[in-house]
C-alpha cells in the first residue's frame, strides 16, 4: 500500500479554471429557464419590502462600462437584501423618448417632415424597442437578477398616462404657464433644453468694447459723451436695448488728452481699461454714482433706436468697463432687467440660430456665430468700436450634439419652481444621501435653478395636454388632462398626433374662448426629464408589487442635476414629499490614466469585449474593488490583476470543497463548546466576518465587503488557518475528533462565504453551491444569508488569540533568522523553545491547544524566562524570548514532521507512534500490504 493512501487529500472536481465566458452563459440560461428571480420573490412575499428604483438609462446602443457599474452596483444590493430578510423586487427601466432617437433615424436617412408625425413616432419607436432589446441583452449577460419580462419603459402607455396625470396635478396647483423668456436654445437639435441637458466647456470668443453717445444725459451729462459698453457676444448688438449699470459703484467722466470726447466708465477698472484704449493721460471731470446716471439715455452705435441706461446688481468690477450692453432676449440677467424697466423683447435669431431680417439687412441670414465679424464691421464703421480682443471663458453646451447654445427668448411651457422651491428643500430633510455631500448638492441646485422650461419642439415624447382656443387663449384644464391620460392609457400618446383637436376633447366641451368650437392643440412635447422624472408615479406608486416613496436610488453623480433632481420636484410637487428615502451617487468611470473615455482617444473599454474576454465575474469584481463615491479608473490591466483575485478566490473555495467533501455537516459536526481551542478562535473569527460584511452591505460599501473578503482569504485563511490545516487534514484520522473539528468550521466558512459571495460573483457561488451536496435547494440564491452568531465571550477570546499571533509572529521571526543562519530549512525541522514569564505560561495554558501544530514545528517546548539567561541562543522577539534548534529524530515521510519515536510500532518502522495508530485503525490493509 502507498504511503499516499493512508493520507487524507481532498479530492473536488470543481475545476481550477472557470472558463467564465462559456460557462456563465450557460448558467444564465438555466437561471431564466427556472425563474430563479421569480422563486426568490415568492418565497420573499410578506416580509418587509426593500425598494430600489432603477434609473432608466436612455435606449440608444450597447451598453458601456458606466452602465455596468451602475447595474451591477445596483444588482449587488438586491440580491443581498432578498437573501436577508427582505422583499426587494427590481424592475429594470429604460428612458425612450427625445431627440437622440430622432437623430438616429435622421443619419440613417429617415425624413421627418416628409413622412410626417405619426410614422416618424412609430419608426422612432420601433428604432427605441430594438436599443432596449439590445441593452436588455448586455445587462443580463452581466448576471443581472432582474423582472426582465416586465421592464418599465417611458414609451408605454400605462407610463405615458401616469406622466400625464402628474402634469395635470401641477396644473391644478397652478405650477404650469407660458411664458417668453430667455431659456438655453440648442439651434442643433432645434429645442428649448433644461438645465440638465447642458454642459459647460471653454472656447475662445471675441469680446468688445463699444462707445454709445450721450442722447439725454438729465441734465448731468452732455451729448459730447459716451459709455464704453462691453460684451463677449457682439453678435447680440442689434438686439441691444438697454446699458447696465451697478447702482452702487462710481462712475468716473473722463477726457482724454487732446480728445474733444468724454466717455464714463467705472472708476474700479480706469486703471485696467485706460492703457488698453491708449490713455495715457486723461482728465477726471466728473464722478458719479450708477443711481444717478439710471434713466440717462444714448443712441445705439449704427441701429435708429435709443439705449436706456438701468442699474443691475450683476454688472461687477471684475472686468470690462462696469457698463453693460444688454439685450432682454438673449440672457437671463438681461430679460429680467427688460422686465423690470418694461421692455420689449427684441428677437431677430430664428430656431437654427440666424439672423432674421429684425437685425437688419446686413445680418439677415447671417449664422449668429458669424454675425460678430459683421457687428464688429459695424461698430468700426460708426466709429464705435474702442478694441475687440479674444477672452476665453466657460459658455453652455448641448450635451447631446457637443454643440453651443445661445439664451434665446420664445414662448415655452414652464413648471414653476420658485413657487415651492422652500418645500423642495424642506423634503431634503428627510433624505438621506451617500456621499453626505449629495444633500448640499442637490440642495445648492435647486435653490439656484430657475423654472424648468419642459415644453421641447420635437415629436418623439410625450405630447403637452394643452389645448388653445379661437382667440389663442391656452386651455390647461386638469379634467381634460386626465381625459386625455385616459384616451393615451389605451391608446398611447400617439393617439395625440393621430386625431385632431376635436376627436380628443371630451364629448360636447365648450369653451367662451371658442365661440364656433374650434381648437387647436398644443404641438410640443414633453422635456424627456419629465418622462424619466415621474418615474415614481409611473412605476412604484403603480404596479402592485412595488411602493412609493422607494427605498433607494443608485445613479451618477451627473444625475444630482438630472434625474435626482427632475424627480425631486415631481414627486414633491404631487405627494408633497421627496420620492425617495435614500440617495446613492457613483462617480465617473475613466480609463487607467484618468482620462474621460472617448472613440477619439481609443481608450474605451466595452463591457460586452471583457465579458467574451474573462467573463462577467470579474468586472462585478472590480465594481467592489473600486470607491465608486468618486471617479473610478479600469483599464485591461487593472481587470487582469482583478482575474487574479478571482482566481484567488476561486482556488480557496476549491480547497475547501476538497477537504470537506467527506464531511456530512448533520452527522459529523462538532458543538462549538466541544470544538478544538484554534477551530473555536477560527469560529468566532469568521463569524466576526460575517457580521462586519453584512454590515459593509447594508450601507452599500462594496469595497469593504471586497477588502474583508480578500483579507480574510490570503490573511486568516490562507497564512493562518489552512496553512496549519493541512497537517490535521491529511494525517489526521479521517474521522478523528481533530480532523472534524477542523472540517466543521471550514465547511461553516464555505457555505456561509459562498453566500456572502453570491450578490457580487452569482455565476462562481452558484457554481460551487452544486457541489454542496448536503445543502438545501437547488440555487444558492434561494438561500439565506447567514446569521450572525451569538457566541458568549467572543471578545474576551479573540483578545486572547490576538496575543497568540503576536507569539506566532515572534516564532515565525525566530525561525527565519535559523534559517538564514542555515540552522534548518523549513519550520518542520525546527525544535522551538519558549522562554517564558508566570504570566505568559498562564496565558499560552489558558488557550487549551496545543500550540505547536499552529506554529507547523516538529518540536515545542516551554521554559521559564529565568532560564532564557542561560541559553545561548535565546533571543527577545517582539517581548517573547526564542530560541532555535534543529529537531530532534528523524522525518517521517508521510506527515514531514521530526519524530523521536519512529518506528515505535514495528509494523510502520517509517512511522510515529501517532501516526501508526491512525494507519493501524483506519488503513488495516497496511498491515497486510505494507506501506511503501
Amino acid at each position: 500500500m502507498k504511503m499516499k493512501q493512508t493520507l487524507n487529500l481532498g479530492k473536488t472536481k470543481f475545476p481550477m479554471r472557470g472558463n467564465l465566458p462559456q460557462t456563465e452563459l450557460q448558467r444564465e440560461n438555466i437561471w431564466f429557464e427556472n425563474k430563479v428571480y421569480e422563486q426568490r420573490q415568492k418565497m420573499n412575499e410578506g416580509k418587509p419590502s426593500f425598494m430600489l428604483h432603477d434609473g432608466p438609462p436612455y435606449a440608444n446602443g450597447n451598453i458601456h462600462i458606466g452602465h455596468a457599474m451602475n447595474k451591477i452596483s445596483k444588482d449587488i444590493i438586491v440580491r443581498y437584501k432578498s437573501m436577508n430578510g427582505f422583499y426587494a423586487p427590481f424592475v429594470p427601466g429604460w428612458d425612450t423618448h427625445g431627440l437622440p432617437i430622432e437623430q438616429q433615424l435622421t443619419k440613417a436617412g429617415k425624413d421627418r417632415k416628409a413622412v410626417g408625425p405619426v410614422i416618424w413616432r412609430k419608426m422612432a419607436e420601433e428604432f427605441a424597442r430594438k436599443q432596449v432589446k439590445t441593452q436588455m441583452a448586455d445587462f443580463k449577460r452581466l448576471g443581472i437578477s432582474a423582472d426582465w419580462d416586465n421592464p418599465y419603459l417611458t414609451l408605454l402607455p400605462e407610463f405615458e398616462a401616469a406622466q400625464l396625470r402628474v402634469f395635470g396635478e401641477m396644473a391644478k396647483k397652478n405650477l404650469i404657464y407660458r411664458g417668453k423668456k430667455p431659456v438655453f436654445w440648442s439651434w442643433s437639435s432645434e429645442s428649448a433644453l433644461a438645465m440638465a441637458e447642458i454642459e459647460y466647456h471653454d472656447i475662445e470668443s471675441d469680446t468688445a468694447f463699444f462707445s454709445e453717445r450721450v442722447k439725454d444725459g438729465k441734465g448731468l451729462l452732455d451729448n459730447d459723451t459716451y459709455f464704453i459698453a462691453w460684451t463677449t457676444t457682439p453678435w447680440t448688438v442689434p438686439a441691444s436695448q438697454a446699458l447696465a449699470l451697478n447702482a452702487d459703484f462710481e462712475y468716473s467722466q473722463i477726457q482724454p488728452k487732446g480728445s474733444d470726447k468724454k466717455y464714463i466708465v467705472a472708476s474700479a477698472l480706469l486703471g485696467a481699461v485706460a492703457p488698453k484704449f491708449g490713455w495715457d493721460e486723461y482728465e477726471v471731470v466728473a464722478t458719479f454714482t450708477g443711481k444717478e446716471l439710471e434713466m440717462v439715455t444714448t443712441e445705439h452705435p449704427f441701429m435708429d433706436r435709443e439705449i436706456l441706461v438701468v442699474n443691475a446688481d450683476y454688472v461687477t468690477a471684475d472686468a470690462g468697463t462696469g457698463a453693460v450692453h444688454t439685450a432682454p432676449g438673449f440672457g437671463e440677467d438681461d430679460f429680467a432687467t427688460g422686465q423690470r424697466y418694461n421692455m420689449p423683447v427684441i428677437m431677430n435669431v430664428d430656431d437654427q440660430g440666424k439672423m432674421t431680417a429684425e437685425a437688419g439687412p446686413d445680418f439677415e441670414g447671417v449664422f449668429y456665430q458669424d454675425a460678430d465679424k459683421v457687428s464688429l464691421q459695424k461698430l468700426e464703421e460708426a466709429d464705435a468700436l474702442i478694441l475687440h480682443e479674444p477672452v476665453v471663458h466657460s459658455y453652455p453646451f448641448d450635451w447631446r450634439t457637443k454643440k453651443p447654445v445661445i439664451f434665446r427668448a420664445v414662448p415655452q411651457w414652464f413648471a414653476s419652481i420658485d413657487s415651492f422651491r422652500q418645500d423642495i428643500l424642506d423634503a431634503l430633510d428627510d433624505v438621506k444621501f451617500q456621499p453626505e455631500w449629495g444633500k448640499k448638492r442637490l440642495y445648492n441646485m435647486i435653490r439656484d435653478r430657475g423654472d424648468w422650461v419642459i415644453s421641447r419642439q420635437r415629436v418623439w415624447g410625450v405630447p403637452l395636454p394643452i389645448f388653445y382656443a379661437e382667440d389663442g387663449t391656452a386651455i390647461v384644464d386638469p379634467e381634460i388632462i386626465d381625459h386625455i391620460a385616459e384616451l393615451v392609457a389605451e391608446h398611447g400618446s400617439n393617439v395625440w398626433f393621430e386625431r385632431e383637436a376635436k376627436d380628443l376633447l371630451p364629448e360636447g366641451y365648450s369653451n367662451e374662448h371658442s365661440p364656433n368650437g374650434e381648437f387647436t392643440k398644443e404641438t410640443d412635447i414633453m422635456d424627456v426629464w419629465f418622462d424619466s422624472g415621474t418615474s415614481h408615479q409611473g412605476v412604484m406608486a403603480t404596479r402592485p408589487n412595488l411602493s412609493f416613496p422607494e427605498d433607494l436610488v443608485l445613479e451618477g453623480s451627473d444625475q444630482y442635476r438630472g434625474w435626482f433632481n427632475s424627480s425631486l420636484i415631481t414627486g414633491v410637487a404631487v405627494t408633497g414629499k421627496a420620492p425617495y428615502k435614500s440617495v446613492l451617487s457613483q462617480g465617473f468611470v475613466l480609463d487607467g490614466n484618468g482620462e474621460k473615455m472617448s472613440k477619439s482617444l481609443g481608450n474605451i473599454i466595452s463591457p460586452n469585449e471583457v465579458v467574451k474576454e474573462m467573463g462577467a465575474e470579474i468586472i462585478r469584481l472590480w465594481v467592489t474593488s473600486v470607491d465608486s463615491s468618486a471617479d473610478v479608473r479600469v483599464s485591461m490591466d487593472l481587470l487582469s490583476q482583478t482575474s487574479e483575485t478571482y482566481r484567488k478566490i476561486r482556488n480557496t473555495m476549491r480547497f475547501l470543497l476538497a477537504n470537506t467533501a467527506d464531511f456530512d455537516p448533520k452527522a459529523d459536526t462538532i458543538a462549538f463548546d466541544d470544538l478544538v481551542a484554534a477551530d473555536q478562535y477560527f469560529y468566532a473569527r469568521f463569524n466576526k466576518l460575517v457580521a462586519d460584511i453584512k454590515a459593509a452591505y447594508d450601507v452599500y460599501d462594496f469595497q469593504a465587503v471586497n477588502k474583508l473578503v480578500i483579507n480574510f482569504i490570503n490573511v486568516d485563511l490562507s497564512a493562518f488557518y489552512l496553512d496549519f490545516a493541512k497537517d490535521i487534514l491529511y494525517v489526521e484520522a479521517p474521522k478523528g475528533h481533530d480532523r472534524r473539528s477542523l472540517q466543521t468550521v471550514l465547511y461553516k466558512v464555505l457555505v456561509d462565504l459562498d453566500k456572502l459571495l453570491l450578490p457580487i460573483l452569482p455565476h462562481t457561488a452558484e457554481e460551487i453551491f452544486e457541489y454542496l451536496e448536503h445543502e438545501e435547494g437547488d440555487f444558492a440564491y434561494l438561500t439565506e444569508m447567514p446569521a450572525v452568531a451569538d457566541i458568549v465571550n467572543a471578545d474576551e477570546l479573540m483578545a486572547k488569540w490576538s496575543e497568540f499571533m503576536t507569539l506566532r509572529d515572534a516564532v515565525n521571526k525566530a525561525l527565519e533568522v535559523a534559517r538564514d543562519a542555515k540552522l534548518i530549512g523549513k519550520p518542520a525541522e525546527a525544535a522551538v523553545t519558549l522562554f517564558l514569564t508566570d504570566d505568559q505560561k498562564a496565558w499560552l495554558d489558558s488557550l487549551g491547544q496545543d500550540v505547536r501544530v499552529l506554529l507547523l514545528v516538529s518540536q515545542l517546548h516551554v521554559a521559564s524566562a529565568d532560564e532564557a539567561d542561560e541559553a545561548d541562543d535565546a533571543t527577545d522577539f517582539d517581548g517573547y524570548k526564542i530560541a532555535v534548534a534543529h529537531a530532534e529524530g528523524e522525518e517521517s515521510p508521510r506527515d514531514r514532521m521530526y519524530h523521536t519515536d519512529l518506528g515505535a510500532d514495528p509494523d510502520f518502522p517509517m512511522l510515529s507512534a501517532h501516526e501508526a495508530q491512525i494507519v493501524r485503525e483506519n488503513f488495516p490493509e497496511a498491515l497486510t500490504e505494507g506501506l511503501e
